[in-house]
């Protein structure tokens, strides 16, 4: 049978489909944004130029690539303010994932542990959350670490403090904003690998006079590599453009760069600009990504 045989008419249809969602959902609209990160700002509507005018016929798209420009990256380059928002949304992104991660994985693992029956039962109680609003959970935290909020009357009930301490408009309270909204991110995809490690390994292990320190750190960790990377890479990317949680719990003294690219496009109107920092910025998280599929094929590879 030849190979063309191998796969029906719906199949490659079917196959077809993701490109199909990719060019819809990803390239168009990333297209218009490279678009118009080439332009210049004018006081107009839309407020940039050059505007495409099919009434000029095959002219028209010279005069536009013609009227290109990179000025607004190198602005990004060359402004440490937008240099800053990068490497502070990056930093912030790099510790809150590694917070998340010290905290998701010994939940995750504990759920592996669990008898079968109890197992769904947890994943209920950390899927939870996601049924109420990202916003209102958000604005819960305000009322929680407000001066007067049940964070600081708590501490004070317990005598840990003394006086109500300032957690609103603190890197503290962004922090625990984040860890927060993305920890059910951080423990599905570890807990739907540590469930799927065969306990024979385990038993093996410990056979061989491995302790439960040892099996863990030799055994249970380099199995869990696979969750790890997916649970970083899904709470990591967003981060990194987080508007909302920075905005409402932390300082405004250094934003990052997603309230960098709100204060372009709706303070400024420099919409030039703010395409520029989303393209910058879909190029500094296509990076992980491509390490992480490169170190997944040699995975593969390797267990061929």
């Amino acid at each position: 049978m030849s190979g063309r045989r191998l796969f029906s008419a719906p199949a490659r249809r079917a196959a077809i489909a993701p490109f199909l969602w990719m060019l819809l959902f990803f390239l168009l609209p990333f297209g218009f944004v490279l678009k118009i990160s080439l332009s210049h700002a004018v006081m107009a509507q839309p407020p940039y130029l050059p505007v495409f005018d099919p009434a000029e016929g095959i002219a028209a798209p010279k005069a536009a690539i013609a009227a290109f420009s990179l000025d607004n990256f190198r602005l990004l380059a060359s402004d440490h303010f937008y240099v800053l928002s990068y490497l502070r949304s990056v930093v912030v992104a790099l510790v809150s994932t590694s917070i998340l991660l010290a905290v998701g994985y010994p939940i995750a693992y504990g759920m592996s542990r669990l008898p079968a029956r109890w197992q769904p039962i947890a994943m209920i109680l950390v899927i939870v959350p996601f049924w109420t609003s990202f916003l209102i959970r958000v604005y819960a935290w305000i009322n929680i670490l407000q001066h007067d909020g049940i964070l600081n009357n708590v501490l004070m009930a317990l005598r840990l403090i003394s006086a109500p301490v300032v957690w609103l408009s603190t890197d503290a309270a962004m922090y625990i904003g984040l860890v927060y909204s993305y920890l059910p991110f951080m423990i599905l995809p570890l807990y739907a690998t540590l469930a799927k490690i065969d306990p024979a390994l385990l038993e093996a292990s410990a056979d061989l006079g491995g302790s439960r320190l040892t099996t863990f750190w030799l055994v249970t960790v380099p199995l869990s590599l696979p969750g790890i990377g997916a649970g970083a890479l899904l709470c990591f990317i967003p981060i990194v453009g987080e508007f909302v949680i920075p905005d409402l719990l932390a300082g405004s003294a250094s934003p990052m760069i997603g309230q960098t690219l709100w204060l372009e496009f709706f303070n400024n109107h420099d919409w030039p600009v703010a395409s520029s920092i989303a393209v910058v910025l879909l190029v500094l998280l296509l990076a992980p990504l491509l390490v992480y599929e490169r170190v997944q094929r040699r995975r593969l590879e390797g267990t061929r």
